[in-house]
């Protein structure tokens, strides 16, 4: 019996390459998109075995979509495909429900032992990708429950940290200084009682965010 797959990465590209990687293997293409809101639509139309999504895309990142997505599809597994190596980028997966995490550095086998294993319910995490992260996923919960006071600017600062940007990069969007961003970066993490940007990560998923 078949896979069905919804590959979403907004590079042409890449899904040529992927769709080339798996002809004549049992995972067929439902569909494709391009954005974070085409993933969204077309993850509920085809419902398909599995979504391989790119984190990085325009109209909402991958991370965003695969919330958006569980929300109506708890169930569908959705596989992440990144070219990032980011511990924020994980530890947000891991919390939104994402069975796995990979890099586009992959192989071709083991790309495909992914998605099947997907197809199939279970997870394909790493011993070592949930040890990175499994601090950041234990932060207590206390924060999660009680109103903090961040200023709009702190808000605005810590959605972008959980979208996995850097303080320059950050700094770059919100038109501040990088210096700046920094000193807003050191208040979240003291107002929300974690030790890290992973953490703060976690918190703004919970808190719904991001």
């Amino acid at each position: 019996m078949s896979i069905k797959l919804l590959i979403a990465d907004d590079h042409e590209v890449v899904r040529a390459g992927l769709k080339s990687v798996l002809a004549g293997t049992d995972i067929k293409i439902a569909a494709e998109a391009s954005t974070g809101e085409q993933a969204v639509r077309l993850a509920l139309k085809h419902e398909p075995d599995v979504v391989l999504m790119d984190i990085r895309m325009p109209e909402g990142d991958g991370l965003n979509a695969l919330g958006r997505i569980k929300l109506d599809r708890p169930d569908m597994p959705i596989l992440i495909l990144s070219t990032y190596d980011n511990p924020t980028y994980v530890a947000r997966a891991v919390a939104l429900g994402a069975c796995g995490f990979l890099l586009k550095g992959i192989g071709k086998d083991k790309l495909i032992e992914a998605i099947q294993a997907a197809a199939s319910g279970q997870t394909v995490w790493t011993r070592d990708e949930l040890r990175r992260v499994t601090g950041a996923l234990a932060t207590p919960r206390l924060a999660a429950d009680v109103e903090v006071p961040l200023t709009q600017r702190e808000s605005e600062v810590l959605r972008q940290l959980a979208f996995g940007l850097t303080n320059k990069e950050i700094a770059m969007a919100l038109h501040i200084s990088y210096e700046t961003v920094k000193e807003h970066v050191q208040h979240i993490l003291r107002k929300i009682g974690v030790s890290d940007r992973t953490q703060a990560a976690v918190w703004a998923v919970r808190k719904g965010l991001v």
